[in-house]
């Protein structure tokens, strides 16, 4: 995905699909826009849920701060509270948890994660989605601990949700939740990282000790990933690596970047999907060790759904980068910075004679909402369908900055966003945000 992570396409015969806004509201004393959910078509997205009240910082029911340690865990009362707004959420869009086919969660501190999960088995039951769990650096509200967003389904006939377990493929029990999941023509592939079967680092996917160059860790973590991994979950859903539209991948080392991209590339054809890397927290993972996590979307390799590859002149800073794939009612984008083929582009570089007469950031998000647009145009649609954004910052003041970007771009429009801050750097040298 690039920018916003998805777009709705309106292809000629589905002119009659629209983009609704799922319980706009309002945020802090400068009136931000934000859309707890956006219903497209068969689709619901929610995107950036924490346990705000909207106006006052997180919710008085879930931090007291007189009495902190009042009653359960915050963490599991923070989750609840999410889960109880993302049911109402999924209601105003004619759907419900049990139609969730991906989610993904943020935290700051790896102590929140068990007691989300308590809380999140409570409020699924017997199916948990494919899940992603990704330590970072911070949140949008100072005191909150778990960022999440989800992305459902509207069920009808043959779209509905096939939940699939393969042996070989196994989620962490603690976590309970299922590693694939079919939808029609779509596949969803958990968070999946180079575990063996005891839950601990797959042996094969590291250097053995005592050496130093008997391969390279974040090589070999990939190379496990993509065998070991995602080609078997894959094919239990019917799908391949040639069939993959989307991936995001965390990093742990932003040096290992390139890395990654050359096992990626090996197992990839020129038409491979559409990727975001995203650099996490030290620790950033759930497994001791690990150095990389990827999850996947994909369609079944014999599904009416195609995989379209738009051809633009975009460029997304690595080689041989596919900027966008559309995918039935959906396009997919690439991460996006704002860089050419020199890096940061040169109107978001600060002259240091006259430091404070810009806003790189702002500068930056331009550039951004501009390729952005541009992709959008060549897959026949707009940013104006944009129905899901994920922001990476380097420093989350520059949130609200890039935010009135977004406004110049679409004036008065309820966004779907979630922003997180990411350690320094990202992979382009001075770029401050990534944009999924």
């Amino acid at each position: 995905m690039g920018y916003p992570e998805l777009v709705f396409h309106e292809k000629e015969e589905q002119q009659h699909m629209t983009i609704e806004t799922i319980l706009p509201v309002e945020i802090g004393k400068s009136h931000v826009h934000y859309a707890q959910g956006v219903k497209a078509g068969r689709w619901v997205f929610a995107t950036g849920h924490m346990a705000t009240d909207f106006q006052n910082g997180l919710s008085p029911s879930v931090l007291n701060p007189g009495l902190p340690q009042y009653g359960r865990p915050k963490a599991e009362r923070e989750a609840d509270f999410i889960f109880e707004r993302l049911k109402a959420t999924l209601k105003a869009g004619n759907t419900d948890l049990s139609n969730i086919v991906r989610i993904d969660q943020y935290y700051p501190t790896w102590k929140a994660v068990d007691h989300y999960h308590v809380a999140r088995r409570a409020a699924f039951g017997k199916y948990v989605p494919p899940s992603t769990s990704i330590l970072e650096k911070g949140l949008l509200i100072p005191d909150a601990e778990i960022d999440v967003q989800i992305m459902a389904i509207i069920p009808e006939g043959d779209f509905c949700i096939q939940s699939l377990s393969p042996d070989d493929v196994s989620a962490p029990a603690e976590s309970g939740y299922t590693s694939v999941v079919k939808a029609g023509d779509y596949v969803f592939v958990a968070g999946q990282l180079a575990r063996g079967e005891d839950g601990d680092m797959a042996k094969e996917a590291c250097v053995p000790a005592n050496h130093r160059w008997k391969g390279t860790q974040i090589k070999l973590e990939t190379d496990y990933i993509i065998r070991r991994r995602l080609k078997p979950a894959l094919k239990a859903a019917g799908s391949s690596l040639a069939n993959l539209i989307k991936s995001q991948i965390y990093l742990t080392d932003v040096n290992d970047t390139s890395g990654f991209n050359r096992v990626w590339g090996h197992y990839l054809s020129d038409d491979g999907p559409v990727t975001t890397i995203v650099p996490t927290a030290k620790p950033g993972l759930g497994t001791v060790g690990a150095t990389v996590e990827i999850n996947a979307l994909a369609l079944v390799d014999n599904g009416k759904t195609k995989k379209e590859v738009i051809d633009t002149d975009v460029f997304c800073g690595f080689e041989r980068q596919t900027v966008a794939i559309r995918a039935g009612d959906l396009l997919f984008i690439s991460g996006l910075m704002a860089v050419d083929r020199n890096g940061l582009v040169s109107e978001a570089k600060p002259d240091p004679r006259q430091p404070y007469f810009a806003s790189s950031i702002q500068a930056q998000l331009r550039t951004i909402l501009g390729k952005a647009e541009r992709i959008c145009n060549y897959a026949g649609t707009t940013l104006e369908n944009v129905v899901r954004v994920q922001q990476f910052h380097t420093d989350l003041r520059e949130f609200f900055p890039s935010y009135q970007v977004w406004q110049e771009n679409l004036p008065g429009r309820f966004l779907p966003f979630s922003a997180v801050e990411v350690p320094r750097p990202l992979s382009a040298p001075g770029c401050t945000v990534l944009l999924d």
